[in-house]
C-alpha cells in the first residue's frame, strides 16, 4: 500500500476568519511524535509514590517559584504534607502535538504549527480501565467556531484535516473539534513538545522496543535492527516521529508503531524496577510536567496528582491504545462512522472496550507472545447482552449486560499495554 497521500490546500470554498490553513510536503518535511505519553505515563510515574510521596512532589512543584516557606513537622519530626486523594469519577484529558519543535532549532524553522499527533485518554470512573484513543493526523472532520485569542473567532469549517486545528485556534480548537466528533466533554488538555520525549526516555534509562527488521529512516536519523532495541534520547524521539521507515509509510503506520513504544514505557514504569527507584520516579514526572503547556483547569500539581492517584492501581492489560475508526478517502482518511460510534458510546457509557482486530499496518505481535486473554475473536460475543445502546449519529453499540467490556469491530486497530508488538520495516 502506498503511503498517504499529500495534503492538500485548504479547500477554495471554505471561507474563514482566522489564518490561512497551510501545508507542508509530506516527504520534505516529516512530522514529530508528540504524545499522550507525557500526561498518562508522568501521571502513572508519580502514581507510583506513596500518597504523601505525591503531595510531597506537588507541594514541592508548587513552593519552589515561591519564597522559601517554614515546613511543619509532626511529633516523630516527619514532615507534614496535605493528603491527595484520587480524582472523582471518570475524566478525559486531550494532549496535541505541535510540530513545531518548541523553537528548537535543531528540529528546523517549520513555519507554522500543526498538532500532527492528536490523542485522548479516557479514565474509567471506577478507575480501572484507561483507553487512548489516537485521531490520525489526516483525518477529515468538521471543524466548529474556535475562538481567535483577541475576544472574537474564526468561522467553522465544514470539512478539514484535524491537523490543522492548533493552528487555527490554538489548543482550545483543538478540543473543541475533538469534542464535536466524539460527543464527550473534554475538561483537561495540554500541548507537548519534542524535547519532552527525549527526557522522558531518558529519566528510565531506555525504553526496550522490537523491531521485526532493521530500520534506517533518513528523514528522521533513525537506525535500528532486527530484535530487541534499548531506544533512549534522539533516538527514541527518531523511533516515534518515522513514518517512512515503517508499516505503509503512512500515518497510519506511524500510530501503531508508537503504541509498541508507549505500550513498552507503560510496562516499564509500571515495573518493580522503575516504581523501586525514586530517582527514576521523580526524574519522569519532573521530565513530563515540565515539557508539556497545560491547560489552566489542569496547570495544577494537585490535580495531576489526583490523576496519578486515580492511574494507579490500573492494570496493564487494561491500558487500550485504539487508533480512532476510519478509512482512505481521497488524499487523506475519513471516520468511519459506525465503528466510531461503537467506540464512542463505549466511552460515553464508561464501558471498558475489547480489540478483536490486528493491531495496525504499522505493528506485529512479538514472536512467541500470546494475545491476552481478553483479546478474544470478534465472532466470541457473549451469550447475554442488553439491549443495543443508541451511539451517536444513530447507529447502535451493543454493551454485554453484565457490564463487561464492548468488543471493537475487527476492522479498528490498537493493542493493550500488555501486548507485546515489533515494529514492523517499511514494505513497499
Amino acid at each position: 500500500m502506498n503511503e498517504l497521500p499529500t495534503r492538500a490546500q485548504a479547500r477554495a470554498q471554505e471561507k474563514s476568519a482566522g489564518p490561512s490553513v497551510a501545508r507542508h510536503g509530506r516527504l520534505k518535511r516529516h512530522s514529530p511524535f508528540t504524545t499522550v505519553a507525557a500526561l498518562l505515563l508522568g501521571v502513572l510515574a508519580v502514581a507510583g509514590i506513596s500518597t504523601a510521596g505525591v503531595a510531597a512532589y506537588a507541594t514541592y512543584d508548587v513552593a519552589a517559584s515561591l519564597k522559601p516557606a517554614v515546613k511543619l513537622v509532626n511529633a516523630k519530626g516527619q514532615v507534614v504534607t496535605p493528603g491527595i486523594g484520587a480524582m472523582d469519577g471518570a475524566f478525559n484529558v486531550l494532549l496535541a502535538g505541535s510540530d513545531s519543535g518548541g523553537g528548537n532549532k535543531a528540529y528546523g524553522d517549520r513555519g507554522e504549527n500543526l498538532n500532527d499527533v492528536t490523542m485522548l485518554l479516557h479514565v474509567s470512573a471506577d478507575h480501572k480501565n484507561a483507553t487512548v484513543v489516537s485521531f490520525p493526523r489526516d483525518m477529515y472532520v468538521p471543524i466548529p467556531s474556535c475562538p481567535d485569542g483577541k475576544g472574537g473567532s474564526y468561522d467553522a469549517m465544514s470539512r478539514q484535516k484535524i491537523n490543522n486545528t492548533l493552528s487555527y485556534g490554538g489548543l482550545a480548537c483543538t478540543v473543541l473539534t475533538v469534542e464535536k466528533l466524539t460527543g464527550l466533554d473534554i475538561p483537561y488538555a495540554g500541548v507537548i513538545e519534542f524535547d519532552g520525549v527525549i527526557e522522558m526516555s531518558n529519566a528510565v534509562g531506555g525504553v526496550d522496543v522490537c523491531v521485526a527488521g532493521d530500520i534506517k529512516d533518513p528523514y528522521t536519523g533513525l537506525d535500528v535492527k532486527a530484535g530487541e532495541n534499548t531506544l533512549q534520547g534522539q533516538q527514541a524521539l527518531a523511533f516515534l516521529r518515522t513514518r517512512h521507515g515503517v508499516g505503509d509509510g503512512s500515518d497510519l503506520g506511524r500510530i501503531s508503531n508508537q503504541q509498541v513504544f508507549l505500550s513498552s514505557l507503560v510496562r516499564t514504569i509500571k515495573s518493580a524496577d522503575t516504581l523501586a527507584n525514586p530517582v527514576k520516579v521523580y526524574a519522569l514526572a519532573k521530565a513530563a510536567t515540565s515539557s508539556i503547556s497545560l491547560s489552566e483547569s489542569l496547570n495544577n500539581p494537585t490535580t495531576i496528582a489526583s490523576m496519578a492517584m486515580a492511574l494507579k492501581n490500573v492494570d496493564v492489560a487494561k491500558v487500550v491504545f485504539v487508533q480512532y475508526p476510519n478509512h482512505y478517502e481521497g488524499d487523506g482518511v475519513a471516520p468511519t462512522k459506525d465503528a466510531a460510534s461503537t467506540l464512542m458510546t463505549a466511552l460515553h457509557d464508561d464501558k471498558p472496550v475489547t480489540l478483536t482486530g490486528d493491531t495496525g499496518v504499522g505493528s506485529e505481535a512479538a514472536p512467541g507472545a500470546q494475545a491476552p486473554a481478553a483479546q478474544a475473536p470478534a465472532t466470541q460475543v457473549p451469550a447475554t447482552q442488553a439491549p443495543a445502546t443508541q451511539a451517536p449519529g444513530g447507529t447502535s453499540a451493543t454493551a454485554p449486560a453484565d457490564g463487561s467490556s464492548v468488543q471493537l469491530p475487527s476492522d479498528v486497530h490498537g493493542q493493550t499495554a500488555a501486548q507485546v508488538t515489533c515494529s514492523k520495516p517499511f514494505q513497499d
